[in-house]
């Protein structure tokens, strides 16, 4: 196989993920550190500036729709950045097999959490998806 054509297909399947808004980065770091051979802490470095213009374009189609929780917006970015701030400088300081050992732990807390935690879906106030009434005769 061309080495080009593996991170040809994790960039197509992480985009469209990204698109999604459920974060295709992760799928990307996967990729990255267990099948292309790159490094924990350089997947992470590089995972971030492929998610500068994906989550731009993405966001631009999000926006559009209204798909965004504005009263949410501030508190969440503030608190982002701080901890991706102190995320990053507690990555560069740990070992590296331990960052790992996170990353994987978070993996496997995340796919728990989507198959057993039966979460609802909150309805958009915007964009109700409400099934059309049918009449019964």
């Amino acid at each position: 196989m061309k080495s080009w054509i593996l991170p040809f297909l994790a960039g197509a399947a992480t985009g469209i993920l990204s698109g999604f808004g459920v974060g295709g980065g992760t799928l990307l770091l996967v990729c990255m550190t267990a099948f292309l051979g790159v490094e924990q802490r350089q997947a992470q470095g590089t995972n971030l500036l492929y998610f500068l213009p994906a989550g731009l374009l993405a966001l631009a189609s999000h926006r559009k729709n209204g798909y965004l929780e504005k009263e949410a917006l501030v508190p969440a970015v503030c608190a982002g950045l701080v901890c991706s701030a102190l995320g990053a400088w507690a990555a560069t300081g740990m070992e590296t097999g331990l960052l790992r050992r996170c990353f994987g732990g978070f993996l496997l807390a995340i796919g728990i959490r989507e198959l057993f935690g039966g979460r609802k879906e909150r309805e958009h106030p915007e964009h109700p998806e409400q099934p059309e009434e049918r009449e019964d005769p």
